[in-house]
């Protein structure tokens, strides 16, 4: 299913509704922490956490007993993969990169099966795992589909004298290109010449810059051909040569080592604020060499999107998954900011045993198709797809029920939080300052003191609204505790607001919004999230995507 946006274990996405040889390219950036020491790296542990469930923003991969059966799994499948497998276990014992070896088996065997035989797979990683990799892609992919090891400079040489430990300093990430078989897309990407290079074209005529090359062999009717288009002159010994002019070079092959393409510095109209994200123009360059336009790509890591932001705006169709509703509410925020895209989100969640009851209920849609609409598959839908996400994970419920009201959730570290869950901000007043909205999320049990407490922290951190979010009706004394809190004040726009806001769950399915000033010209969420810039498409397909 194309331009479509997953939640959940990719793996599982991937077996169960990604079909055979149905992508043309495939990038994922897979999560390790490689900044830590090898001795940890490689430390024997052992632990009940459950490896696909990884938290937002941690990259680190233990060897537990969801580790240990995946390395099984590949291991009775049997095959070259299950001999790397087994020699990397020999090598290594169980430790955290057989860890991540063992999630990754499983998932390159899938990324190979739904690839094209036209298609490429580029593999983001680094030098601490980079060479397990390759094995590990040699023998999924065959050694003789390898086509380069790209070396990416981040950041260029600044000649700082700052000490480094015993070692040169890292300034480079690694991204294995392989395709499928011999017959694969590629369009070899070329960029302009260096002023120095420009230099030597120092003629000019009505042409143009051009420069004097020596005359190659050309037959007598090419040579006079060349003569009677003004393309040859002659040196004062009367030496015949060509002009070579500027503009009719097609520039540089960019090769295998790329040092222009720089991280995203803290000022840049692209930063989201999500640790890992990629530059567009990375992507931009793997998806422009890679693929075609109405191509399909595949980011089964997709993190805040830039794969899918990238391949959007090339004209190709995409699919993005993710394992954390933090990742999918950025995602659909930066496809909203940059094309004004829509998510339809009208369908079945993966987890969810129990059918959408929005039409039996006769409520609107949650999205309306439009030429830039996409599917999300994975997010509840209904309320007992609600019920189930939290009774499954406390924290994914609530980033996907902070989502549903743009709210930026907290540092989730015990006892960091003080009793917030969220926060979303607003811009008020003549001088255009920023107000702050808390958010308690709740998914069990919910009481007046609950409400209390948050009235508390609202004043403690002086914000001017206090949310409470909750899957269950609220009594009559929360609603009493809501209202005693009193109003917010807007003298700028002259209105007032409900200090303390109760919202269910149910309520926010079927489109209830929260009680904030705005205007036609200030949404109130304009503060929360990092805007990512307008966007428009390149090419000429400007027409509906199919999503059928």
């Amino acid at each position: 299913m194309e331009n479509t946006l997953y939640y959940g274990d990719n793996l599982d996405i991937l077996k169960r509704y990604v079909k055979d040889e149905t992508v043309d390219l495939v990038y994922l950036d897979p999560p390790f922490k490689s900044n830590q020491d090898y001795n940890v790296l490689f430390a024997e542990q052992s632990g009940e956490r459950a490896a696909a469930q990884i938290m937002a923003f941690e990259d680190t991969w233990h060897w537990d007993e969801a580790a240990s059966r995946a390395y099984e799994e590949t291991i009775l499948a049997g095959g070259k993969t299950a001999d790397v497998m087994r020699a990397f276990q020999t090598f290594l014992g169980g430790n955290d990169m057989l860890a991540y070896l063992s999630m990754m088996a499983p998932r390159l065997v899938e990324l190979r099966r739904v690839l094209k035989p036209t298609g490429s797979i580029y593999l983001h990683c680094d030098p601490t795992a980079s060479h397990y990799l390759k094995l590990l892609m040699d023998a999924i992919f065959n050694p003789d589909t390898f086509k380069n090891e790209i070396v990416w400079r981040r950041t260029p040489s600044t000649g700082s004298s700052k000490a480094i430990a015993r070692k040169y300093p890292s300034n480079g990430d690694s991204l294995l290109f392989y395709t499928k078989s011999d017959q694969y897309t590629f369009n070899p990407i070329r960029q302009d010449y260096s002023e120095k290079y420009k230099a030597r074209y120092r003629f000019k005529d009505e042409r143009g810059f051009y420069y004097l090359d020596n005359l190659k062999t050309f037959s007598k009717e090419r040579f006079e051909l060349l003569v009677k288009e003004d393309r040859i002159a002659y040196t004062k010994a009367g030496t015949p040569r060509i002009k070579n002019y500027l503009h009719e070079g097609k520039g540089v092959l960019i090769d295998n080592i790329w040092i222009d393409i720089q991280v995203i510095n803290s000022q840049a109209a692209e930063r989201l604020g999500y640790p890992t994200q990629k530059p567009e123009a990375l992507l931009e360059r793997i998806i422009k060499a890679s693929s075609n336009e109405g191509d399909v790509v595949l980011d089964p890591f997709c993190g805040c999107g830039t794969a899918i932001a990238v391949a959007q705006k090339l004209n190709r169709k995409w699919i993005g998954i993710d394992i954390t509703h933090l990742a999918i509410t950025l995602i659909k925020k930066r496809l909203k900011d940059q094309f004004d895209a829509t998510a339809n989100k009208g369908l079945k969640p993966l987890a969810s045993t129990t059918t959408s009851s929005r039409q039996g209920k006769g409520l609107k849609p949650l999205a309306v198709r439009d030429a830039l609409s996409y599917r999300v598959i994975g997010e509840p839908v209904a309320l007992q797809d609600a019920r189930e996400l939290a009774d499954k994970d406390k924290y994914q419920f609530q980033w996907w029920a902070l989502g549903l009201v743009d709210a930026r959730p907290v540092e989730q570290k015990k006892g960091a939080d003080q009793g917030i869950d969220g926060r979303r901000y607003f811009i008020d007043g003549k001088d255009r300052h920023t107000e702050q909205v808390i958010f308690s999320v709740k998914g069990g049990h919910v009481n007046a003191a609950q409400v209390r407490d948050l009235r508390g922290v609202v004043e403690r951190e002086k914000a001017a609204v206090g949310v409470f979010i909750t899957l269950d009706e609220p009594t009559k004394p929360m609603k009493k505790e809501a209202a005693d809190a009193g109003f917010y004040y807007s003298n700028w726009l002259d209105t007032k607001h409900p200090r303390l806001q109760i919202l269910t769950i149910e309520e926010l399915l079927e489109g209830k919004e929260l009680d904030l000033p705005r205007t036609a010209f200030m949404p109130a969420s304009d503060a929360t999230f990092k805007k990512a810039p307008k966007t428009k498409r390149t090419g000429t397909k400007n027409e509906d995507l199919d999503l059928d």
